[in-house]
């Protein structure tokens, strides 16, 4: 169902079952999947690639070009899973070629009112990002991560999956997979065990994961100690290996541990 008072351009790619509110505007290089509602009043700029199913509110802008002095013009896109809610004024702009040329909303996540993802951010599938947030470009946030409301992510930053930031953070450094991060400067608080559980991890896996996790913030040793401990006191999982790449690969640090500064 397309309302007339509607503005899309006719080589827009538009599916079956779309429904397209009032005063929507859909630009030329847009494709839009099955089923997808858009809500009065947003904007669909060229290079959107959006899913089935999706639900985008009002007042949200799709593909805006970056907020990037180094961006020319080239072509690049935004591109939206499938099942991902994009809830009012939400701004999502497109990649550059400096880097991935794209910046990918996985599916199944839900963005609230005013959040904004800058430039080449790469956001998992499961995530929830809560009102206002605000990422800068080149962010990656993996599966089923939760980022509260009004906080502030520094570019580059990586922010692992499972893993839980209060509202209001500032969060300047990389947050590794299942852990739970408040506090000023930001810090490790525990690990995320009730998101955990809740998506059927098992009682002795938690446990394991928060062993690892007393070593690497609690015990005081330096990164490089705490991976060699961990390798040798804990045999190889998925999780395991999860945290000890990531944590190994950080470029810009790990948060600390709460008094760690």
């Amino acid at each position: 169902m397309i309302q007339p008072l509607a503005y899309i351009h006719p080589q827009a790619r538009i599916a079956d079952n779309v429904t397209i509110e009032p005063f929507v505007t859909i630009h030329k290089d847009v494709e839009i999947g099955e089923g997808t509602w858009v809500g009065s009043n947003a904007t669909i700029m060229d290079g959107a690639r959006i899913g089935k199913n999706c639900r985008i509110f009002p007042g949200a802008v799709v593909s805006a070009p970056p907020q990037d002095l180094k961006y020319r013009g080239e072509q690049s896109t935004v591109t939206i899973g499938d099942n991902t809610t994009i809830r009012e004024c939400v701004t999502l702009n497109r990649g550059t070629a400096l880097d991935k040329n794209t910046t990918t909303i996985g599916s199944n996540c839900l963005l609230m009112a005013y959040v904004h993802v800058a430039h080449d951010c790469v956001i998992g599938d499961n995530v929830i990002i809560a009102n206002s947030v605000q990422l800068a470009g080149h962010i990656n946030i993996y599966d089923y991560a939760f980022i509260g409301g009004t906080s502030a992510v520094h570019q580059f930053v990586e922010i692992g999956a499972h893993s839980m930031i209060s509202g209001g953070s500032l969060v300047r450094k990389d947050v590794p997979p299942y852990t739970k991060a408040g506090r000023e400067p930001l810090s490790y608080i525990g690990i995320n065990s009730v998101g955990l559980r809740r998506r059927g991890y098992s009682a002795a896996t938690i446990n394991e994961i928060q062993e690892i996790y007393r070593i690497i913030f609690l015990k005081k040793y330096n990164v490089t100690k705490a991976m060699d401990i961990i390798e040798a006191e804990f045999a190889p999982t998925v999780e395991r290996d999860e945290i000890i790449n990531f944590v190994s690969n950080s470029q810009r640090g790990i948060m600390k541990g709460f008094g760690n500064t």
